[in-house]
């Protein structure tokens, strides 16, 4: 579980694709003191969850499987790539952001960019049907917020914090991003798409003798 608050942007030192999939190595940077990681935790890289498998600091490895690799934009990854990096949510930390898991819905294309005084107003496209107008976001791993929503593509503003210290600050039209919905709008659409079983009605209560 993440939050979506990004901790470090790393870089990709090898991304190699193998007959199950793909297998990622990348450095943390030195914004961001990652030594406590170890074999087995759990890093968001662009906001998709994988679990460190190698670490020899400052380097972190992550098999990714091919199922990832269709959903997310990791496959497009090459050395030398910015990667927003973030590990799991500790039960004693502040819940800023929103809740993450790490599990990618989908991908989306940036159609346009424009710059807004201090900030930078980004419309993506891609299905919205589980993106609400001011809800939570997360576009490779970081939280945001919805500020406005269309049929087919929804629009987020970034504030400088945002653009320093994430890799959309190098984000270009035509760019492909990772996007998770907000988890409880998932829950909310699958609730209300099981067929519910009818309850007590007035006309139940009259044919029951009440």
């Amino acid at each position: 579980m993440f939050t979506g608050l990004i901790e470090a942007v790393g870089e990709v030192e090898k991304f190699f694709l193998n007959d199950v999939g793909a297998r990622i190595k990348f450095r943390c940077g030195s914004d961001c003191d990652f030594s406590d990681v170890k074999v087995g935790d759990s890093i968001a890289v662009n906001g998709v969850c994988l679990s460190v498998t190698a670490v020899d600091l400052p380097f972190f490895e992550a098999d990714i499987m091919n199922e990832t690799l269709k959903l997310t934009n990791l496959k497009n990854l090459k050395k030398g790539n910015e990667i927003n990096l973030e590990r799991s949510l500790k039960l004693n930390s502040r819940l800023d952001g929103h809740i993450v898991s790490g599990h990618i819905d989908t991908i989306a294309k940036v159609k346009s960019i424009v710059k807004e005084g201090f900030s930078k107003k980004i419309i993506f496209a891609c299905d919205t049907d589980l993106i609400v107008k001011k809800g939570s976001i997360a576009i490779n791993g970081v939280s945001l917020t919805v500020s406005d929503l269309r049929k087919d593509c929804f629009e987020v503003s970034l504030i400088p914090e945002t653009i320093n210290n994430t890799n959309l600050k190098k984000i270009k039209v035509g760019d492909i991003v990772n996007i998770e919905y907000d988890l409880f709008a998932k829950y909310i659409k699958k609730f209300f798409n099981v067929p519910q079983k009818k309850g007590i009605t007035i006309e139940f209560l009259k044919k029951n003798g009440f």
